[in-house]
């Protein structure tokens, strides 16, 4: 095997295991989820959610989700070459939404392919255009979860807490962070591909490269190796 060839297989690995790496708190949103009294309930009925900023009857729950731009940019991270193309296209060669307005997609991550389906269910009331951004973004989303991305957040519960243990949640604020030989590490790596360290560190959370959260210590890891496969070396 190439050099080059060997450096493509070990970004494609890291690529996909970032997939399925959990999304920082910030990048979670809230999508307020009625029954259907509750949605078609008269405007003065509504109030403007403190949660999600929405307007809505004051009692729906809420979802934890995450939305087009950090999705996008977890792809981006993943694979810059990322795509996404309709199962099927109609006459006029756009992608063909099926009887009831959803849409299957083949999303392509790191050379490996999965299928999505975008639900067009509660979205009725939206005019065409934004229904079908709504869908997309919903077929996007489940294609992405094939491939593990916010995972977690699909499954009910704790995904690989077992049965028999009762261990308390790790609070941010009582993250230990990384050891001054990690300091060294990302700082380099920061360095060699030209990373912009105030949004590295706002990706996690942390205030300085020293109280860099050691739970995340992997993915970022992960994340400036692949960058830095896929950067030139200077001559």
């Amino acid at each position: 095997m190439e050099k080059s060839e060997q450096i493509l297989n070990e970004a494609n690995q890291s690529g996909l295991s970032l997939m399925r790496h959990s999304f920082p708190e910030h990048q979670i949103s809230k999508l307020p989820k009625g029954t259907k009294a509750q949605n078609q309930c008269p405007a003065n009925e509504k109030v403007n959610c403190k949660i999600c900023g929405g307007w809505h009857h004051p009692r729906v729950r809420h979802l934890d989700y995450v939305g087009h731009a950090a999705l996008t940019d977890r792809l981006l991270d993943a694979d810059l070459g990322w795509t996404w193309e309709p199962l099927a296209l109609d006459e006029h060669g756009l992608p063909r939404f099926d009887t009831n307005g959803g849409l299957w997609i083949k999303l392509t991550v790191c050379g490996m392919t999965r299928l999505g389906y975008g639900n067009a269910e509660s979205k009725e009331q939206m005019d065409v255009g934004s229904r079908e951004k709504e869908v997309i973004g919903d077929a996007l989303r489940n294609a992405a979860m094939r491939f593990g991305a916010a995972l977690d957040l699909w499954h009910k519960g704790d995904l690989h807490k077992a049965d028999d243990t009762d261990e308390p949640e790790v609070k941010k604020s009582e993250q230990k962070p990384i050891t001054s030989g990690q300091v060294d590490i990302l700082t380099n790596l920061i360095e060699e591909t030209s990373t912009d360290i105030a949004r590295f560190l706002a990706t996690y959370g942390a205030k300085s490269l020293p109280e860099f959260p050691a739970l995340s210590f992997t993915q970022a890891h992960e994340l400036l190796m692949r960058k830095k496969a896929k950067t030139p070396e200077k001559a």
